[in-house]
This record gives structure tokens, sequence and C-alpha cells, in this order.
């Protein structure tokens, strides 16, 4: 027996399931064959086939509905209330974060109690936001900065703001208009820029950067730089114009639950300028280095 004959028995088994198949499927399968070996040209006449597509069957389901007949805003989908499900863009959300709580330990017993908040409510793309940023030392506030803008979102990872700023704390308190953008810049560095217009022809610009490192996945080193520079001086609360302080910091956090991170670091605060000569007329240094200990949370 020649090795090819399974091989052939193979092949036509195949065919003959693959014709079977085909006449199952299309009982004129053949026909024409038939009598074009009778007649010399084809008798089929394609006139009356139908191509696909045309009007749908009447019992066809309806391809925007949903399973089973569920319809958008009744039966199982009709929420009290709400006239229709919306996008998750479109929910309102708030938040509130703490990205400091700490106490500072310097030097000569300058230790104080420090904050920065942020908060918001509203959309992905528009929302209310809230900032504020503090510190007390020997029973009494001295300074903070309070601002609450509007946020609108101008691409996947920037938002822009725009609203007002209150400074309080020692001397007078100060009002300004504020404009600046927050985001995630390239590399995953969080950057906050904010310019603001105050009165008297007063202008500020607060620069913030910040970075985290995770060592593991709930212990997170994050190094952060802070600068704020002023347009003029202003003696009554012993500002000077040009660069005015700066902050480096680094903390270490170790996230108990996502919410909640305890932590502690390392500060270097400076000021420059007419600010640090105010400041040595006080007495007081111009560089201070401080350990912290506090705590970040969210919820």
């Amino acid at each position: 027996m020649s090795k090819l004959a399974p091989i052939r028995a193979l092949a036509m088994a195949v065919a003959s399931l693959t014709s079977i198949a085909v006449n199952a499927a299309d009982p004129h399968a053949g026909h024409g064959t038939e009598q074009n070996a009778t007649a010399s040209e084809p008798s089929m006449d394609h006139g009356d086939m139908q191509m696909q597509g045309g009007s749908a069957p009447p019992d066809a389901r309806d391809p925007n509905a949903y399973s089973n007949g569920l319809k958008l805003g009744e039966g199982d989908y009709a929420v009290p209330g709400v006239p229709k499900l919306m996008l998750h863009g479109e929910h309102r959300f708030m938040s509130l974060r703490a990205d400091t709580f700490e106490r500072r330990f310097a030097r000569k017993g300058a230790d104080s109690t420090a904050y920065s908040l942020q908060g918001w409510y509203g959309t992905t793309y528009d929302r209310l936001v809230m900032k504020a940023e503090g510190e007390w030392a020997e029973g009494k506030l001295q300074e903070s900065r309070t601002e609450l803008l509007w946020g609108h979102a101008i691409s996947s990872y920037w938002d822009s703001q725009l609203g007002v700023r209150l400074d309080a704390g020692e001397g007078p308190n100060r009002e300004w208009l504020a404009f600046g953008v927050q985001g995630l810049a390239p590399y995953w560095f969080e950057v906050d820029a904010t310019a603001y217009v105050g009165s008297g022809g007063r202008t500020a610009l607060r620069l913030e950067a910040s970075y985290e490192m995770l060592l593991t996945q709930r212990l997170i080193l994050e190094p952060k730089v802070e600068v704020q520079l002023f347009g003029k001086d202003d003696p009554a609360r012993q500002i000077g114009s040009g660069l005015s302080e700066g902050a480096v910091g680094l903390r270490l956090r170790y996230e108990l639950h996502r919410q909640f991170a305890p932590y502690i670091g390392i500060e270097q605060a400076a000021t420059f300028g007419k600010t640090a000569d105010y400041v040595r007329a006080e007495g007081e240094r111009t560089t201070q280095t401080r350990f912290v200990a506090g705590v970040r949370f969210w919820f």
C-alpha cells in the first residue's frame, strides 16, 4: 500500500463532508452546475438575488438598547429623583487632604505647628478648590494663607485655577486675586504655580513642586521645594521684594492605610533679600533647619 493512501483517504473524507455541509446550508447548491453540464450557457438568473443589508426584521433587537429589553431611565435603570444616568465625569465628588499636619522642632526652642490643607468639590472637569496653609508658634498664629479657587481641567493632567487669596497672621491682612495651574508634570512631579495681584500694585508668585519615591508600596520618600516671590516691599508684614523665602524638605511616611500615613522628616527654610533683613532686625535666624513629625491624611 502506498504511504500516501491514508492522506488521500482523509482528503476525500474532508471533501465529502464539505459538500454535505454546503448542500445542507443551500438546498440549491450544485443545481446550476448540473444545468451547465447540459446547456451551452448558464441558465441561473441573478437578477432576483438580494445582497446583504436593507431593513432589519421587525423583531430585531435595538442595537442602542440594553439587554433583556431594558431602557435607559425605565425599569431597573430608573433612579428616583434622577432624570438620567450620568457618566463618571459628570458626577460631583468632594475630598479633603492634609498634605502636612506636623510639629516642627527647631533650635533655641523655636518650635511650631504647621498645616497645609487642600479640599475640593465638583466634577472631574470643574470644581471649587480650597487651599489653606499656616503656622502657629508661641501660642499665636504667625502666618496663614487661605485661597478659594475655581478649577477647570485644561488637559488630562492639568487644571487652571482662578480665585482669591487672604493672608492673615502677624501684620495687616492682605487680599489678592489668584490665577495659576496645578497638575502633574512629566516624570510624575506634582506642581502648583500661582500668581497673585493685590491692592496698591502688589504682586506675588508662589511655586511648589514635590515628588513621591516609592521605596515599597507603603513606605514613601517625598522631597518637596517651595519658594515665594513678591513684586514690592511690604514692611507692615516684614516682606521684601524679589525672592522672599523658600524651603526644601524631605519627608518619609508610612501608609498604615492609603488615607492615613504618619511621617518624619527634615526641612531647611530660609529668607532672602529685604525679607532676611527684617528677620535679622528681630534677632532671629535667616536660615533654619528643623525636624518635623506629623501625619498626612485624606478622605
